[in-house]
């Protein structure tokens, strides 16, 4: 190797490093070389297809998706002795999507562009044409089919740079160049790698850049924030913290979504996660849980506080059999189970049964009846409905608490019980030698009153003339 061509090896593979990144280039520890990857820029809304032959059912399957970024050409390659005198380099060009029939015509653009800048260093040269040329030069547009090739049914190109005044040969017409490789092994690893590539470099990308958060005001970059990928709002990781723990912390686990005024956009798993620790997420794991349990018809827990196992409830079957600690209930009224005996009704829930029950349709009443006995639903409607007409027209003795009621008379009332007198408007005893001292003693609330509300009709009659 001559020192001019050394010297320029090395100030290109310095410039090089200087310029990319790690992940865009990197430098051989061997031999004058290193590796290329060239990430291509990708129009708005870029969609992309793989159709997959089943031979087996000859069924066409066919995966499309809308993608941000695609995984790399990669162009590696080795810097002969006589580089950049006389000698091109040698390298291969590889990426998952590209054809080897794209990739062949990529290779024959990179000898092409050796030949016009022959004598001097290519490799920036062949680095902007990937990056900025690729597409438009393999007439690529959105959407775009990724077509899967077996190298073994083409004809490999036999190449000698040796033969060759540049180091390149002639290409034949429609043959695959060697250096072109389609690197991938299926369909389904081809989707998953683009998937994972995609999703890698948004979240990449988001992490680089800043966003305001619509509820502290302040500017912090992605990789302090939160994403909402439905909506795609973006808050910051501190607020979004304080106002995830309240939520768990209250049992609201369907409550964690976005932010934003009427957004349904709900936080995923992971996100929640990441947010709020391992206690708490365990809180909102169980909670969710629960919640979605609860939605389930045929789910009842088991009524033992210390249990509270969910139970699968077999369809027409009253009875529930807890799994955890064999406790048997019956499913209606989380008692002991009972056979075909009705539900027992406590003294609390015969009101609210009665109600439920004088606005259920017929076969909601049919229903009740079944559940609690039809003599029972009726004694309830009956006795409640007379202790309602009680409430309304009398009151209960201050003694014995009979119920009396007031057609006319003074408000010196006599209990038909226990003969006791009280007083209807304060509903004090009364005296049972002066009964009436309770109405004429000026010291009494009721001083007075002896008649008070009373509706007296007197008929008038005119003098005779």
């Amino acid at each position: 190797m001559s020192g001019e061509n050394q010297e320029a090896q090395e100030d290109e593979l310095l410039a090089l490093s200087s310029i990319y990144s790690e992940d865009e280039f990197k430098r051989s520890d061997t031999a004058p070389g290193g590796e290329i990857q060239v990430c291509l820029e990708l129009p708005p809304n870029f969609k992309i297809s793989v159709k997959s032959n089943s031979t087996a059912n000859a069924i066409v399957e066919t995966f499309e998706n809308t993608v941000f970024f695609l995984p790399p050409i990669v162009l590696n390659f080795e810097l002969p002795p006589g580089y950049p005198s006389t000698a091109c380099p040698i390298f291969t060009l590889s990426c998952k999507w590209l054809s080897q029939k794209q990739l062949t015509l990529l290779c024959q653009r990179l000898d092409d562009l050796w030949v016009e800048n022959r004598g001097c260093v290519v490799l920036f040269a062949w680095m902007q044409f990937l990056k900025e040329e690729t597409l438009e030069y393999l007439k690529i547009k959105s959407p775009f089919e990724i077509q899967l090739q077996n190298i073994r049914t083409h004809t490999l190109m036999q190449r000698d740079q040796e033969k060759s005044s540049y180091g390149i040969d002639s290409p034949v017409e429609g043959a695959i160049d060697r250096r072109a490789v389609q690197d991938v092994e299926s369909v389904s690893v081809l989707i998953k790698h683009i998937l994972d590539f995609n999703e890698n470099q948004q979240k990449k990308s988001f992490n680089s850049k800043p966003f305001l958060c619509n509820i502290c005001f302040s500017e912090k970059l992605g990789s302090g924030c939160t994403y909402f990928k439905d909506c795609s709002h973006v808050y910051c990781n501190s607020c979004l913290k304080d106002y995830f723990e309240i939520q768990i912390r209250d049992g609201q686990v369907h409550a964690l979504n976005c932010p934003e005024p009427k957004c349904t956009s709900v936080a995923t798993p992971p996100q929640v996660k990441e947010l709020v620790g391992e206690q708490l997420f365990s809180r909102y794991d169980h909670l969710l849980l629960k919640s979605s349990l609860d939605l389930m018809t045929d789910v009842v827990y088991c009524p033992r506080p210390s249990c509270q196992t969910p139970v699968m409830q077999e369809p027409g079957c009253t009875m529930g059999i807890c799994t955890s600690c064999r406790h048997a209930f019956c499913t209606l009224c989380r008692m002991t189970y009972h056979g075909v005996s009705p539900c027992k009704v406590t003294a609390e829930k015969l009101l609210k049964l009665r109600d439920e029950y004088m606005i259920a349709d017929e076969n909601g009443k049919k229903f009740l009846e079944k559940r609690y006995g039809k003599r029972v639903l009726q004694k309830a409607v009956e006795e409640l409905g007379s202790m309602e007409w009680l409430e309304q027209n009398s009151k209960p003795c201050p003694r014995c608490g009979t119920y009396i009621q007031k057609i006319d008379g003074c408000n010196k009332m006599t209990c038909t019980g226990c003969n006791q007198y009280f007083c209807w408007l304060c509903m004090n005893m009364l005296s049972r030698a002066n009964p009436y001292h309770h109405f004429n003693d000026p010291s009494s609330e009721c001083f007075n009153s002896l008649f008070l509300g009373v509706v007296v009709e007197q008929d008038f009659f005119e003098d005779e003339d």
